[in-house]
């Protein structure tokens, strides 16, 4: 018969154990806690406030009124002017805004001769769901701007069709497609999940076998022990990257349009972050179960943070500061010039500088947890 008084002692038995182990309890009370505060506050499917050049070929009363309109409407943020399409290109290239508008010269003459001169606004559409809305809005923006300028002598062309015309010009990826902007920041994911994971349960086994007492017994130093760990993984992640630059091509037609050695770099920089940070739950974690729930704890950011499955510069500036913190931030970012923007190195310094603070971080505190001898 069922026995309340075993049954009691099984459940205190549980209550105990789930006291003792700490990180389990703090992942089960704490992860609802941060997807709740991500997905109620800091992801955004609608970006505004979206950064913004523009190059005056003139500036008058009609320029000003829908540059003035696009600055109301919170899509846009203008960041400053360019004085060519050289430079609003390279600020595109790089991800520095993510329009550049280009008023053409002698546009209020002709607006008044009827010529129907053009806008053209260059966007950023390598993340079609970051400019999506603030191309979609930007002819009723730009209408009303006509509306309210057009008075007095001109109010007649008000009532005729609109005296000029908007272009979009689509950057990077001009169909719109979904697994053009996906698939670059996919590798970045992949790498997280399966160098961070692997190096920490890899470490945490040899504890828990015990073959972590002689390697501490040698004259081994924290930085060789961490170099040596990590290194043989390089190759796990080497093979991985090849898999995914072969399938991206073949089977979702991705561009590569960028220098290989930028996009090489980037990945190699990339990788070290990773077991860095794998070392670095190891030295937190006492058994494979906590190093994977650690593990996972740490990926949840670089899915919602970096960008990949939202738009950044949607995001408040909190959460932007964050997830500036978050290594795949930045190698995704890489992926996605390099490949589908043609970046050069330079193009990319930021991001590199960005992972290089970011390991050097990470294994200072790593080697700073790591014990010479066990507890």
């Amino acid at each position: 018969m069922f026995s309340f008084a075993r049954f009691s002692a099984v459940l205190v038995k549980e209550f105990i154990q789930m006291r003792r182990d700490r990180v389990t309890f703090a992942m089960m009370i704490g992860l609802p806690i941060v997807q709740l505060m991500l997905f109620g506050f800091a992801i955004n499917a609608d970006p505004r406030h979206l950064p913004t050049l523009v190059e005056l070929g003139d500036n008058g009363p009609i320029t000003r009124a829908i540059i003035a309109s696009m600055q109301n409407s919170d899509y846009f943020d203008f960041r400053g002017a360019v004085n060519g399409g050289t430079e609003g290109a390279a600020a595109l290239r790089r991800g520095d805004v993510n329009f550049v508008v280009v008023i053409p010269q002698n546009f209020e003459r002709d607006v008044m001769r009827g010529r129907h001169p053009e806008i053209l606004i260059d966007a950023d559409a390598s993340d079609p769901s970051a400019v999506g809305g603030a191309a979609g809005a930007v002819g009723g923006i730009i209408q009303v701007a006509i509306t309210e300028t057009l008075t007095g002598p001109l109010a007649a062309m008000a009532g005729t069709p609109q005296p000029f015309s908007v272009s979009v010009h689509r950057q990077y990826n001009p169909e719109g497609k979904t697994s053009t902007n996906i698939v670059p920041g996919l590798l970045a994911i992949i790498l997280s999940m399966t160098m961070v994971m692997i190096t920490a349960v890899a470490i945490v086994k040899e504890t828990e076998r015990g073959t972590m007492e002689m390697l501490i017994a040698t004259p081994v130093r924290p930085l060789e022990v961490m170099s040596g760990k990590i290194l043989p993984y390089v190759f796990v992640g080497y093979v991985q990257t090849l898999v995914f630059l072969a399938v991206a091509g073949a089977v979702f037609r991705v561009p590569f349009e960028g220098s290989f050695w930028p996009f090489f770099l980037g990945f190699n920089l990339f990788i070290v972050v990773n077991l860095a940070l794998g070392f670095l739950i190891s030295t937190a974690a006492r058994s494979q179960m906590q190093a994977m729930q650690l593990s996972f704890f740490t990926i949840l950011p670089s899915i919602l943070l970096s960008g990949f499955m939202f738009p950044f510069a949607g995001m408040p500036a909190w959460a932007q500061l964050l997830g500036s913190a978050v290594p795949a931030t930045h190698f995704l970012r890489i992926t996605r010039k390099v490949m589908l923007k043609g970046a050069q190195l330079a193009d990319v310094g930021p991001e590199m500088g960005a992972l290089v603070i970011i390991l050097l971080v990470i294994s200072a505190i790593a080697m700073l947890r790591y014990r010479q001898t066990l507890d």
